[in-house]
């Protein structure tokens, strides 16, 4: 058997590999052996059937079988032993005259080769790092939250500002029948205002449902209604009051600070929007993370130059797809994919030129921190190293387990890498302000 090489371009190369009668005929002439061995052909007894008849049956079979194999498995030693970095897999040429009744053969495989770069994941200007602050009003929001969660509803004879009502919409046309509460507070317009205010139980009040309320989810749960059937709907309905209530808040005391935290955890108001705002901040840190992978990305994306084996992927993605497709379609499908190609090849060079590949034990103490976290969300905050351990190992015996633990290690490992090499200007902004900011 014989492999070379012919390097058409610094991206392309075609591989023959030349197989003779003798690197595969004493494995054919011992199948055809057995096969004789074992043959049931009528007019023949069991092991007696003459080799030229299992050699007309079986024979041709047989050799392409074996000869496959064998370049199957000579190819794959021959790219693992040069080191040749592929893209995609080997694509066979078809070659006029191919006789399978000759004794030698000769295969050419087409190669798409990876791209020698050099990584550069920024350009001129620096990299925005988001810092989320929770600030004043978000805290005192989250505040006046946790008093309603925990405070008490107090029935009232008439409805006030900022009572809670609760009734029934109805509008037979359209079948609406829906027990709902209405937060006096998020009611849209004096007027609609005014026909709830000095209400009593009992009382109807009809109510046109465009501009009821401030925001239109509101108006999707009131009627039980789906998003599409809310937009522009203009019509009456009828809401019959059931109850009124006032909403007292629960005092920031000692009693209210142990049922959030636990006992002695945080004993005054300024502890409490301490931790709410520290709690908050590591909330924020997550989506600031996210957000400076993406923009990393997009920059290594942007500023890394390189070429790719453009035809061959095309012909490759023509040649392996779901279902056949024409070279337009073929075009299309790389197009689309083209980015996604380009930056697991950066990721692949950052991973191997910096040693930042997921060991094992990485892995296993990864899983153990997400299971040790995700336990402290039910009160479990001390659990042992062997009930860690156990859990872990059941959750790594699951490949797709292992693959989405292996994905967030590998964003992490390279998160880290960028906050460390990446020219990065620190931003600190609100978390209203980032959402302006980074999804205008």
């Amino acid at each position: 058997m014989n492999i070379s090489k012919e390097q058409l371009d610094e991206l392309n190369a075609v591989v023959t590999v030349d197989i003779a009668k003798a690197d595969y005929n004493d494995k054919v002439e011992k199948i055809l052996k057995d096969y004789r061995k074992n043959a049931n052909i009528p007019g023949f007894r069991k092991g007696h059937v003459p080799m030229g008849l299992v050699k007309k049956q079986y024979g041709k079979a047989v050799l392409v079988d074996e000869v496959n194999k064998l370049l199957q498995d000579a190819l794959n030693k021959y790219l693992t032993e040069e080191k040749l970095d592929v893209l995609g897999n080997p694509l066979p040429k078809e070659k006029e005259g191919f006789n399978w009744d000759s004794d030698d053969y000769s295969f050419e495989f087409e190669l798409g080769l990876a791209p020698k770069f050099e990584v550069k994941l920024t350009g001129k200007k620096s990299i925005t790092h988001y810092k989320i602050v929770a600030n004043d009003e978000m805290i005192d929001n989250q505040i006046n939250t946790i008093q309603k969660q925990y405070g008490k509803l107090v029935p009232q004879e008439t409805v006030e500002q900022e009572f809670l009502v609760a009734g029934t919409f109805k509008n037979e046309e359209k079948e609406i029948d829906n027990n709902y509460t209405v937060s006096l507070d998020k009611i849209k317009g004096k007027r609609n205002l005014d026909k709830f205010l000095g209400s009593k139980v009992g009382d109807e009040i009809k109510l046109k449902t465009k501009g009821l309320f401030a925001d239109n989810h509101d108006l999707v749960s009131a009627l039980k209604i789906d998003n599409d059937s809310a937009n522009d709907l203009d019509i009456e309905v009828v809401f019959t009051i059931t109850e009124i209530n006032k909403q007292e808040l629960a005092d920031l005391d000692k009693e209210l600070f142990d049922k959030l935290y636990g006992p002695d955890i945080v004993k005054t108001v300024t502890e409490l929007k301490e931790r709410i705002k520290g709690d908050a901040e590591k909330q924020f840190e997550q989506q600031s993370d996210q957000q400076l992978l993406n923009d990393v990305t997009e920059s290594a994306l942007e500023n890394t130059k390189f070429d790719l084996p453009v035809e061959f992927l095309q012909k490759w993605i023509q040649a392996t797809g779901e279902k056949p497709l024409t070279v337009d379609e073929a075009k299309d499908e790389f197009e689309k994919s083209e980015k996604g190609l380009r930056y697991q090849l950066i990721e692949g060079k950052l991973i191997s030129d910096n040693e930042l590949q997921v060991t094992f034990d990485e892995l296993k103490d990864f899983a153990k921190d997400l299971i040790k976290a995700q336990m402290a969300q039910f009160g479990q905050n001390s659990p042992e190293d062997k009930e860690l351990e156990d859990i872990a190992a059941r959750i790594l015996s699951n490949q797709d387990e292992v693959k989405r633990i292996s994905e967030q290690l590998m964003s992490k490992k390279l998160l880290n890498y960028f906050k460390e090499n990446v020219k990065l200007k620190v931003k600190e902004l609100s978390f209203d302000e980032f959402i302006k900011e980074v999804y205008k």
